[in-house]
């Protein structure tokens, strides 16, 4: 390895993107391809950086399977910046293997944290922590320690495990501090912030509390029934039911919950389920049929009583109070906006797989947003991709696919 190709190596790990591409900027053999691409990846030009790292892949011969492992590597992370989450898991596990081969341990635990960094953005959250479980961080450069502790404190905030999170945090605050990676820094700082901003909103008579995700935490962990409207379900303490799936049991649950302590009417539970003001028998008989299902899924938390009006909530046990936790943001495409607020470029493939939902359903909730001004879209064709602006003052994080895993 000659000495610029060494200097710009030592300027990439230090951050100075600017720097290593001053060294190797006019040459195009593959080590400088492949550093080249590094840096213009750090910059921010994500299809550049990969073209760059494809070519010096192909550049390398066939016995240098170790610098075409380590172009796969990090073209994988540009991928996953770029929000290209289609690539078959195999190929990074191949390249994984080569750099174990070769003692290049540092990379190939690199190559372990994209492959589980992936799974967090596609909301496959036990896939997420057994994939972090294998990862040994012992030894790593601190740069990529600081990114290990920031994916496992995202996996713990994630599922509500805030003691967990404030700990990884710690460690990646320290690893960054080490590293003196400044854009490292920043972004430990972002996520140490999400601590103190309002994460859910609890309806109350009269409005609102804002909670933080400690204080969500400690409400799901109390003996209140919990009506979720970030995860849409019903919980009490360890029992939870998940009506993610069934729209209209969630929103009359919902309804009941905000009457509590009293009863609501029958016209207002079929407005609220069924989205209208007119109702007839026919919605009549459609409501008593979907308030017995909701019965019978939530019978072990509550009961549901008719009155001479309508309907009221009654809950078991040791629940004492009806509690309803709303979302930060209203609106059927929350989780939507809540992958776009991170600031990257999303195309429309990659959010239905992280939302598990057709790409037809996508297009339409985007097209809906965008009329609203709410997302825009660069490009067109196979390289469009949507954008929203951050959104300030509170965290998303519990409206992010499998935000709150069922244990």
């Amino acid at each position: 390895m000659d000495s610029l190709i060494s200097a710009s190596a030592r300027a990439l790990a230090a951050g100075d993107a600017l720097g290593a591409l001053k060294r190797v900027a006019l040459r195009d053999d593959p080590p400088a391809l492949a550093l080249r691409g590094i840096a213009m990846a750090q910059l921010g030009e994500h299809p550049r950086a990969r073209e760059l790292l494809r070519r010096a892949a192909r550049g390398f011969g066939a016995h240098e399977a170790l610098a075409r492992a380590r172009c796969v590597v990090a073209e994988a992370e540009v991928a996953l910046a770029m929000r290209d989450l289609s690539g078959s898991p195999r190929t990074l596990t191949s390249a994984a293997a080569t750099l174990d081969a070769h003692a290049d341990h540092a990379n190939a635990r690199q190559a372990q944290l994209i492959a589980a960094r992936k799974l967090l953005l596609l909301g496959r959250l036990d896939e997420a922590a057994a994939a972090l479980a294998l990862l040994d961080v012992r030894g790593l450069p601190p740069s990529l320690a600081a990114v290990a502790e920031l994916a496992a404190a995202e996996l713990a905030l994630r599922s509500l495990h805030i003691d967990t999170a404030r700990k990884a945090l710690a460690s990646a605050h320290e690893a960054a501090l080490r590293a003196r990676v400044p854009a490292l820094l920043a972004e430990v700082a972002e996520a140490r912030a999400t601590l103190d901003r309002p994460a859910a909103r609890r309806l109350v008579p009269g409005g609102e509390q804002a909670l933080r995700l400690d204080e969500v935490a400690a409400l799901l962990a109390s003996d209140a029934l919990v009506v979720d409207a970030c995860r849409r379900g019903v919980g009490t303490g360890d029992a939870w039911q998940p009506l993610a799936r069934r729209p209209v049991l969630f929103a009359l649950a919902r309804a009941l919950a905000e009457a509590w302590p009293g009863d609501i009417d029958r016209e207002t539970l079929i407005a609220h389920a069924f989205n209208t003001r007119h109702p007839d028998e026919t919605l009549r008989a459609r409501l008593r049929v979907e308030i017995g299902r909701l019965r019978a899924l939530i019978a072990a938390q509550a009961g549901i009583e008719a009155t001479a009006r309508g309907f009221a909530l009654k809950p078991h046990g040791k629940a004492r109070e009806v509690a309803v936790l709303a979302p930060p943001i209203d609106g059927e495409q929350a989780s939507l906006v809540a992958l776009l607020s991170d600031g990257a470029a999303w195309s429309t493939s990659a959010l239905a797989l992280a939302l598990g939902a057709s790409q037809r359903t996508v297009q339409r909730a985007l097209a809906e947003l965008e009329a609203e001004g709410r997302v825009r879209s660069i490009g067109r064709a196979r390289a469009q991709r949507w954008l929203s602006p951050p959104l300030a003052g509170f965290t998303t994080i519990l409206l992010l696919p499998a935000a709150l895993p069922i244990e």
